[in-house]
């Protein structure tokens, strides 16, 4: 792209085109609101598209829709992740919403006049609001220490991760033992010697087998703890999300007990390297071949260039970024609950932005793109 494009003027561009961005411009559009969703990859879902081979989803296909439409299966079945790419983009075609693909932001600033500006691939849109939308996925996360393994260790993060194809022959450590470092140790386990390390997430206390389990999960995990109970406004919500950042989402669809079953070994913390080779918290020395870093991401929100984001998470209030008048996140764990990063909990946080949005100017523009200086 030449750079020479006339700007584009909507009330509200949205940035990512995932879950949250989707079910916001879902709910903009019936508030009958003008924008754009502009999403990075060349086609709506990629981002799961690039996840591991033989990854599905940890909710049943019941919790998995947006907005306006559940997932099309079996209600307790678990989507695979390409089930779930086809879902969103024929989700953003069924709702005929405004998305424009193959468009990575570079940067968000501020227009001087309480609006933004948002530059995407050679392009320029001006708007009022910015709903930044790019999810809890964006940096991954890897210790320091990791650049001092012997060279000849392949490490992988688990955003890289495929499958067991991609590993030597040789022992397997994966660092993190969440709902990812879980699949992919167990997964691993079927070639491999496996070590999973790190400390405990916890997990649902019952397996999604009988009818009377799968309506716990749903009743009480699903709808209730995760989604009513588990929020920024209990007392106990705040002390999980505060806690969340070190421990991660307990497990589940799979149980602590598959992990050993499946010959995994549990270890303690990695704390460093030693002549080459990953040490533990307990002085173990670990001679493996390959190290999958399954330790999460971080956010990187550099790009948007307006007073008062520094770094890490904005303040902000259920997605209303503090002292920005019209800059919202939305997808973030844990943003207004513990479902806030769930598919399932994407529509009322998506919701609540787009209310906000509506109130802030009643009456809204017209739906296409008015252009600007061209």
């Amino acid at each position: 792209m030449d750079g020479n494009h006339g700007a584009e003027r909507y009330e509200t561009v949205i940035i990512g085109g995932g879950q949250t961005g989707l079910a916001t411009g879902y709910h903009l559009a019936r508030l009958g609101r003008s924008f754009v969703i502009l999403e990075a990859d060349r086609r709506v879902g990629d981002v799961w598209r690039r996840r591991w081979d033989s990854l599905h989803l940890f909710t049943p296909a019941r919790h998995d829709g947006l907005p306006g439409w559940g997932f099309p299966a079996k209600g307790w079945s678990f989507p695979s992740r390409d089930d779930m790419a086809d879902y969103l983009e024929a989700y953003a075609a069924r709702f005929d919403l405004p998305v424009r693909t193959g468009m990575p932001v570079d940067g968000v600033t501020g227009d001087g006049h309480g609006g933004y500006v948002v530059t995407a691939n050679g392009h320029r849109f001006e708007a009022d609001n910015v709903v930044v939308a790019t999810g809890p996925y964006q940096v991954p996360t890897i210790p320091a220490f990791a650049s001092r393994l012997d060279p000849g260790i392949v490490q992988l993060h688990s955003s890289e991760y495929r499958g067991p194809s991609q590993l030597r022959d040789g022992g397997v450590l994966v660092v993190g033992a969440g709902n990812s470092g879980a699949e992919i140790a167990i997964e691993s386990a079927g070639q491999h010697q496996v070590w999973l390390s790190g400390r405990e997430v916890g997990a649902i206390p019952f397996r999604m087998g009988g009818l009377a389990s799968r309506l716990l999960l749903e009743r009480l995990v699903l709808r209730g703890v995760f989604h009513r109970l588990l929020t920024v406004r209990t007392p106990m919500g705040r002390k999980m999300r505060a806690r969340m950042g070190s421990r991660g989402t307990p497990l589940i669809r799979i149980r602590p007990e598959d992990i050993p079953a499946a010959g995994v070994e549990r270890v303690a913390r990695v704390t460093g390297v030693k002549d080459g080779l990953p040490v533990l918290e307990d002085g173990r020395v670990l001679e493996v071949a390959n190290v999958v870093w399954s330790t999460g991401f971080h956010h990187d929100f550099s790009w948007i260039d307006v007073p008062g984001l520094g770094d890490g998470e904005p303040s902000h209030r259920r997605g209303v970024v503090d002292g920005q008048p019209g800059l919202y996140l939305v997808g973030l764990h844990f943003l207004y609950a513990m479902s806030s990063a769930m598919i399932q909990g994407a529509g009322r946080d998506a919701e609540f932005i787009a209310r906000h949005i509506a109130a802030r100017v009643p009456s809204a523009r017209p739906a296409a793109a008015e252009p600007v200086g061209a």
